[in-house]
This record gives C-alpha cells, sequence and structure tokens, in this order.
C-alpha cells in the first residue's frame, strides 16, 4: 500500500527548495550578485514558511549615492522582484490562505507592484530558479493586496520577514526605507 502524499509533502518540498537554493549560486555566478542574500524561516502553525531572496541597500552599489526607493528604484505601475539579482523564493510546507488567496504547498518567486495611489500587490509566480527581471506574467499563480505602513526608523537595507501572529497565522512584511508592506495568512485546515 503506498503512503499518502502530505506524509511526504515536507520530504518533497526540502529536497525541491534544497536543489533550489543550491542551483542559486550557479545562476550568480552567470550574473553577478550586487546584494547580500538571506533566507528566513518560522514555522506557523505546523507549516514551515521559508524566503530566500536579496538585500539591496539604499545605497547605489557604484557610486555610493543614496537612491529614491519607492517609486524610482522600485518604480509604480511596473512589477519588482522584491529584492535584488536572483527572484526572491517562496516556499510552503503546507497550503496558505494568504490575502483570501488559497496559495498550494509548494515553491513559487514572490514579486511586488506597487501603485503610485500606494495600493500594492504581492504575486505568486510559478516560474522558479531564474533572474528576477525574467518576470513572466503567464506564469502568475495569484496576486493578493499588501497594507502599507509607515515606519518608525528608515532601513538602510530591503528586509522581509515572517512573523507569527497571536491569534494564529502569521504575516509576511516586506520593509525599506520608511515603508512596510504587509499581509496576514493562516495555514489552511
Amino acid at each position: 500500500m503506498l503512503p499518502s502524499l502530505p506524509r511526504f509533502l515536507p520530504s518533497v518540498l526540502a529536497a525541491v527548495t534544497l536543489s533550489l537554493v543550491t542551483a542559486l549560486p550557479v545562476s550568480a555566478q552567470q550574473r553577478p550578485r550586487t546584494s547580500p542574500h538571506e533566507t528566513i524561516s518560522l514555522v506557523v502553525d505546523t507549516s514551515r514558511v521559508m524566503i530566500v531572496y536579496g538585500r539591496p541597500y539604499s545605497k547605489d552599489p557604484k557610486t555610493g549615492a543614496l537612491r529614491e526607493i519607492w517609486g524610482s528604484l522600485v518604480p509604480y505601475g511596473k512589477v519588482w522582484r522584491t529584492g535584488a539579482d536572483e527572484a526572491t523564493l517562496f516556499l510552503t510546507q503546507k497550503p496558505l490562505v494568504v490575502g483570501g488567496t488559497v496559495v498550494p504547498a509548494g515553491v513559487y518567486s514572490l514579486f511586488t507592484q506597487l501603485e503610485a495611489d500606494g495600493t500594492a500587490k504581492l504575486i505568486f509566480n510559478k516560474q522558479v530558479g531564474h533572474w528576477g527581471t525574467q518576470y513572466d506574467a503567464k506564469q502568475d499563480f495569484a496576486r493578493v493586496a499588501l497594507t502599507k505602513d509607515t515606519l518608525p526608523a528608515s532601513l538602510d537595507q530591503f528586509t522581509m520577514a515572517i512573523e507569527k501572529l497571536p491569534a494564529g497565522g502569521g504575516v509576511i512584511k516586506l520593509s525599506w526605507a520608511q515603508t512596510q508592506y504587509s499581509v496576514a495568512f493562516t495555514v489552511q485546515k
């Protein structure tokens, strides 16, 4: 008798993530990285949620000049790679409900689209393992609305976070300069 798929899903996702994360340096050798990279991971209500992303600075890496972030480096009305260098990876072991949309267990690329009116969408894209500017809208799985807030202090480096919420579920946060975008999620039962 074959074991059920959900029992093996965590190990399958771990293997996929390991192969993608180890393949990233190959991609980076083809194009030089300009920013440090980070992996964040948290178990929220029995599901591991992981993000692998590039962390650009407010200062231009070539000139050292301070850059305007929102509306300039991250343009309004266009898709942004949500970080630097390779496309940002998002992994979940179990299905999540993100902003009212069910995102199945698996690995996705994250993109963001900001608008001049302050609204923003987080894009879950099925294409993975590519350079961040190689965006294919046909591969979009979902677009969910983000909430915009002002930070009490300016952040020099782009930062993503996954945090648990006291009532259950969690929140994904994207912070840079004096702005934070976020979206809550729950683990689908």
